[in-house]
């Protein structure tokens, strides 16, 4: 468990970037607001007491979900409204936040970590998770976390704009599920939990 604080003599750019979900956008800060390989995601308010930042975003009627991961803040809205009249607003929430040097979580948990309770086909998707899929679901603004493995079925969490994303399925399917059963044979079929 860490604790993650920000340097309040940093100075703060934010960019925003599109991805996949039309309902989500990521917000890239130019330093790192977790460690690697560290993701959070809060689908509401009440499961956002350990992040004061996704409290304060909360607190907008129209955000429906909120992901930390590396650099970035995945903002999920309600469908009812148009980025266009609210990104700014967000983004404005999220750069003062962090010049502020406030803390964005109070602690952090890895799912993903290799433990020595595994078995070691779980090890060698949680490593194939981490270095060859992560990457690019990361780059869409998401993450994808190890739930379980039994009866050759391997269960993801979808989060961040992966969460609720209508190309979702077709990328675990097409691309996920295609890469697993090609690099470890053990993975009959890759599903989502949570979705």
């Amino acid at each position: 468990m860490q604790s993650t604080s920000i340097q309040s003599t940093r100075a703060v750019n934010i960019y925003m970037e599109a991805n996949p979900n039309p309902n989500s956008l990521k917000f890239v800060a130019n330093f790192m607001l977790l460690p690697d390989g560290v993701s959070l995601d809060f689908p509401n308010v009440e499961e956002a007491s350990n992040s004061p930042l996704a409290q304060e975003l909360f607190k907008l009627d129209f955000v429906d979900r909120v992901f930390f991961m590396a650099n970035f803040v995945t903002v999920t809205k309600k469908e009812d409204i148009d980025w266009i009249e609210v990104r700014d607003k967000v983004k404005e929430i999220i750069k003062n936040y962090l010049e502020a040097g406030k803390r964005v979580v109070e602690e952090i948990n890895d799912a993903n970590e290799i433990n020595e309770n595994d078995s070691e086909t779980v090890k060698k998707i949680k490593g194939i998770l981490d270095e060859y899929i992560r990457p690019a679901v990361e780059q869409d603004g998401g993450a994808i976390t190890f739930h379980s493995f039994e009866n050759g079925i391997l269960k993801v969490l979808l989060q961040g704009s992966c969460s609720g994303c209508p190309s979702s399925t077709v990328t675990l399917k097409a691309g996920i599920e295609n890469l697993m059963k090609r690099m470890l044979p053990e993975v009959q079929s890759v599903e989502a939990e949570g979705v």
